[in-house]
């Protein structure tokens, strides 16, 4: 096992790099595949080209219990038109090499990975040069059954923190957790909901208390004010899902290009 390859890195670096130069974290995510392989690839240039500071990466799932409607007509959609999680490691290899320092998270569900088989689907997504990978339905409790496989193939294993979780859970959580925390700012699913917990200021000062990683929000961050405001509380950063789906699919051709553009380089410039 080794934790000191250059691939292990990226996270660190980049949020070390980030806060030397008094810039908070921009993670934008997108789901592979959808609307097809072409145009996916190309939103996700976008957001390289956009200089944002991380990739959160999401496989069509069938169930994505976590994810509200937006996300998840878009999973179902991704998967109507024959996405595979084969399609999923050779797209993220492709966006490898788009960009060899960006921090690549890769959000799944379980099951992708037992259908996989826990080994050969972290070797694949360490091969594929995935960072890290967020399991959105895996208790931090049962983790066990995935870290040492994850450590030994050099990838870090991020977890959802909520406004509900224990001093206990979150040092169970902190055993694990690479990369950054990944936070809820309301409890329920993600989406564009503009209303967040009153908690969460609260929530965030104790995870920099309690916890060596960057604290990063998500769940309806769908605007610069939003994300000013977790800043005010605190956060590393902010991680956009929902809204960058939506303008997606309002847009098309050269149009989605700009759009999508304007709206990465307001979330990233509006600190």
């Amino acid at each position: 096992m080794t934790t000191t390859t250059p691939h292990l890195k990226r996270y660190q670096a980049r949020f070390s790099q980030w806060a030397a130069q008094g810039r908070k974290a921009f993670i934008p995510f997108t789901l592979l595949g959808w609307p097809d392989k072409a145009t996916s690839l190309e939103v996700v240039q976008t957001m390289i080209e956009s200089g944002v500071t991380a990739l959160e990466l999401g496989f069509p799932f069938s169930d994505p219990a976590s994810d509200g409607p937006v996300i998840q007509k878009a999973a179902m959609d991704a998967l109507e038109n024959g996405f595979t999680v084969q399609d999923g490691f050779d797209m993220l290899r492709e966006i490898r090499r788009m960009d060899a320092k960006i921090p690549i998270g890769l959000l799944v569900y379980y099951n992708i990975i037992l259908a996989q088989g826990i080994a050969p689907f972290f070797q694949a997504a360490a091969e594929a040069g995935v960072d890290a990978v967020l399991i959105a339905d895996l208790p931090p409790e049962c983790a066990d059954e995935v870290y040492p496989i994850a450590q030994a193939c050099d990838v870090e294993l991020i977890f959802i923190v909520s406004p509900l979780t224990s001093s206990a859970r979150l040092k169970t959580i902190e055993r694990y957790a690479g990369g950054f925390l990944y936070v809820v700012s309301r409890l329920g699913i993600t989406g564009t909901d503009e209303k967040t917990d009153t908690h969460l200021a609260d929530l965030i000062l104790r995870l920099k208390q309690e916890t060596r990683l960057p604290v990063c929000v998500g769940f309806g961050i769908s605007s610069p004010e939003q994300a000013a405001k977790m800043y005010q509380y605190g956060a590393d950063g902010v991680i956009t899902g929902s809204k960058i789906i939506q303008i997606v699919s309002e847009a098309t051709g050269v149009d989605r290009k700009i759009v999508l553009t304007s709206f990465l380089q307001r979330m990233l410039n509006d600190q």
